[in-house]
């Protein structure tokens, strides 16, 4: 698909995002009616089940290809004082993702999950956004583009996370150019700042969003102005996933933040997500309320690299197992009610 400027291609993707299967979902509702337990006793996991076949457009649903998705980028407004840690750490955890050394690799291990990791131009971070636009209108459409190809060769659970240092301070700016409020409302400790740091942040967040003020009335142009690589590639691995019908489990408060742009631009384009989890920064809830996002997990964690997603795909398999295995009241020779 080729047209004008670099975001036309995006919106023509937005405008023509499959829904959900009327059949399937029927389907699984049927069969649960029929399996040995009472109406809605397994509560959320019955939820999954269905959301599940409504998006993979089948039923019985399963999760036999899961895919884990990592993406790595570096920030510009690093250089404002607004991270933990320094920026080398990026690509020191990129290595270490793949020498099998982090914790997403033994959730992953743990729920035979696969993994794939991708570096966005680490040597490269992108602009200061309190100075200028973070991405050209190209490299932000060039890079939501590359995050489709997370579904390359097949899955049928995508579950998406980011590393990138700095990059909680990007998620605030972004959240707050897409809903308002000031840097002080989205900033959060992120890997460990100080009081000094989280004022650094929000001051960061303030003067990036007066700088680009004009420009915050279309989401896309937020994301390239306001957001990094990372964030650009997983709502465009979103959006590919449901233009593939693969249902997708969002991460923590940086995914979040990615995912924001896409329902600001769609109010429907989150459809065939779940939010993995709500970790502990602190704006992460009130984002998730502002999308109508209930989170599977709450366990206080803040560590990224999609590791809450990958906790809750372990959830998310159970349920599809649990429908198709189970055992029917007519199968089991259990009275079912009258």
């Amino acid at each position: 698909m080729t047209t004008g400027l670099p975001f036309d291609d995006i919106r023509a993707l937005l405008s023509a995002m499959p829904g959900a299967d009327a059949e399937a979902l029927a389907a699984t509702r049927m069969r649960d009616k029929e399996l040995t337990k009472p109406p809605g006793s397994l509560g959320r996991l019955e939820a999954i089940t269905e959301w599940l076949a409504a998006w993979q457009q089948r039923h019985p649903p399963k999760v036999e290809r899961p895919v884990v998705a990592v993406f790595a980028g570096n920030h510009g407004v690093v250089a404002q004082g607004v991270a933990a840690y320094p920026q080398a750490v990026t690509a020191q955890m990129v290595a270490n993702f793949q020498n099998d050394g982090a914790a997403v690799n033994q959730i992953c291990k743990t729920f035979d999950l696969g993994l794939k990791v991708f570096e966005l131009a680490l040597e490269v971070p992108t602009k200061d956004i309190t100075r200028e636009a973070a991405l050209s209108e190209k490299d932000c459409a060039a890079t939501m583009a590359y995050g489709m190809e997370a579904i390359s060769g097949g899955c049928d659970l995508l579950c998406i996370g980011e590393m990138g240092i700095g990059n909680t301070t990007i998620a605030a700016a972004l959240a707050c150019g897409l809903f308002g409020g000031s840097g002080v409302d989205w900033v959060g400790p992120g890997t460990g700042v100080d009081a000094e740091g989280l004022k650094r942040k929000a001051s960061a967040v303030d003067r990036a969003i007066t700088l680009h003020r004009d420009h915050l009335g279309d989401p896309l142009e937020v994301l390239r102005r306001l957001g990094g690589r990372e964030l650009a590639a997983m709502a465009g691995a979103i959006l590919g996933a449901r233009m593939n019908r693969v249902p997708v489990l969002i991460d923590g408060y940086v995914a979040t933040a990615a995912a924001a742009v896409l329902y600001t631009a769609d109010a429907h384009a989150l459809d065939h997500c779940m939010a993995a989890h709500c970790s502990a920064e602190p704006a992460h809830k009130k984002l998730l309320a502002k999308l109508g996002l209930k989170p599977l997990l709450d366990l206080d964690m803040r560590l990224g690299e999609a590791s809450g997603a990958a906790l809750a795909a372990g959830i998310v398999k159970a349920a599809a197992n649990t429908h198709s295995g189970m055992a029917t009241f007519a199968s089991a020779g259990v009275s079912n009610k009258d």
